[in-house]
């Protein structure tokens, strides 16, 4: 499993995108549907657009326009209706996910048409100013509240600076109610009395704001791997980092079973232990293809270097032992890459896609509790969420703050996640509605129906095709 937080961002920041569908009219609040000038979708996508106001609660104002794209059901006579997929980062694109899905939910697509969409974030994400991608400040987690004052007033400036630079007016209507509001127009541009959503990682926020404002237009709900932004960040992070700290015990009992392992004849969780404390005293010149040169500090080091999932052969561990042992005699390399891109957490233009969610500290008091909850529960990893001290200088009321989803009038939902971390999370998403399951799939990955793994995306199909269950406490052996 890929560090969940770590994927929402610093890896969206520096990836390729597909080209962008063909734009097509809506008429009359229905959708056209004509070619698609990405020719790497498979056979017979139809793209599409259609226009939603930059600011919702000003519908005759500036509009921008969102692209789609679908793969019709392949048996029309017995179709249902339309799977939207919910897209992760946030700041990605849900297109190329066509991709995953004509390859791996040809079931599922025999009834439905499978249905993508490119969101408001990643419109923003690939057209935002260059100063939203300069780091308003160097992260660190900050031991007194002048530190945080200081940290949240050099961000509040970043955030000034990239508002206003932006001409397109979305910075400030990048949250996720917005983006539900967009879903429902797209509901009602496909013309569906209800829709059966498909949402995985950062998605999920997108589905519950969805849930909150429109239940009745939800005929199902699938989660897979997702973050259940309603139990408020600081819970969800503390959820992932306690499977985590057990996996890093694991790891260490396997490195003094293991020859192979770079820290073998030595306690390999001390030697992590002084490397943070030391890396905090004096933090380690390392560098990064995408992110340059800079320098690690054992705070960073917590959050990002170690792989929670160690692979079938534990070649993840053994590169990671190999790290720590060039770490501590003063060469970052083997961790430059993972753990420089937290820097990309002081993107304004990043965290704009995240703030309005509530995903900061509120203020000092919380950042410290929960940095002293981190320290006492998990000695290995417990330390402060990288993705919360940024967003302390957010300038703007948070339009979207977590808060507990009502727990009436939604359909029961199913939920996977693996059980090296996302299980956890995709569990406290399902517990709030009555009558959900949750299946743990005993392997590592991230957004299984995209891995193509066979056990999950049974359960999925037949749960979105005929609202049929798994039995509680049901799980999917690794593939």
């Amino acid at each position: 499993m890929k560090r969940t937080f770590a994927i929402l961002a610093a890896t969206a920041a520096i990836a390729a995108l597909a080209p962008a569908p063909v734009a097509a009219a809506a008429e009359a609040g229905r959708l056209t549907w004509g070619a698609c000038s990405d020719t790497t979708l498979p056979a017979p996508t139809e793209c599409a657009s259609i226009e939603v106001p930059v600011n919702w609660a000003e519908p005759g104002g500036r509009k921008i326009r969102l692209d789609l794209a679908r793969l019709p059901a392949t048996e029309p006579a017995r179709r249902i209706g339309s799977v939207l997929g919910v897209p992760g980062g946030p700041g990605n694109s849900g297109i190329p996910d066509l991709k995953y899905a004509a390859r791996n939910l040809k079931e599922l697509g025999r009834r439905f048409d499978l249905v993508f969409y490119r969101p408001r974030t990643n419109l923003w994400f690939t057209t935002m100013p260059t100063i939203c991608k300069k780091a308003g400040v160097t992260l660190e987690d900050p031991r007194s509240r002048r530190r945080f004052d200081a940290q949240a007033a050099a961000m509040a400036k970043a955030f000034l600076a990239c508002q206003k630079a932006d001409t397109t007016g979305l910075f400030a209507h990048l949250d996720n109610m917005a983006m539900a509001r967009d879903m429902e127009a797209i509901r009602v541009g496909l013309g569906e009395e209800r829709l059966s959503l498909l949402a995985h990682s950062y998605g999920g926020v997108a589905s519950i704001a969805y849930a909150r404002l429109f239940p009745q237009r939800i005929r199902a709900l699938y989660v897979d791997g997702v973050i259940n932004q309603a139990a408020g960040y600081d819970d969800q992070a503390l959820r992932i980092s306690a499977v985590w700290e057990k996996k890093f015990e694991e790891f260490v009992t396997w490195c003094a079973d293991t020859p192979a392992c770079a820290l073998h004849g030595e306690d390999a969780g001390a030697v992590w232990r002084a490397l943070v404390r030391a890396a905090d005293r004096k933090p380690i010149p390392a560098s990064s293809p995408h992110f340059g040169d800079g320098e690690m500090t054992g705070w960073m080091l917590r959050q990002l270097a170690f792989p929670a999932a160690p692979d079938d052969d534990h070649a993840a561990w053994l590169t990671f032992a190999e790290s720590v042992d060039k770490a501590r005699r003063g060469d970052g390399s083997g961790f430059g890459p993972s753990v420089l891109g937290i820097q990309a957490w002081a993107w304004p233009g990043i965290l704009a896609m995240n703030c309005g969610d509530g995903r900061g500290f509120a203020g000092y008091a919380e950042l410290r509790n929960y940095r002293r909850t981190a320290e006492r529960t998990m000695p290995n990893l417990g330390s402060v969420r990288f993705d919360g001290p940024g967003c302390t200088g957010w300038p703007l009321k948070i339009a979207n703050p977590p808060r507990p989803l009502p727990p009436h009038g939604l359909p029961p939902v199913l939920g996977v996640g693996t059980t090296s971390g996302d299980v956890e999370t995709t569990r406290t998403f399902t517990q709030m509605i009555p009558g959900s399951v949750t299946v743990a799939y005993e392997g590592p990955g991230h957004v299984l129906w995209m891995m193509g793994k066979k056990c999950p995306i049974g359960h999925a199909t037949a749960y979105l095709t005929d609202l049929k269950l798994p039995a509680p406490g049901t799980t999917c052996p690794a593939e």
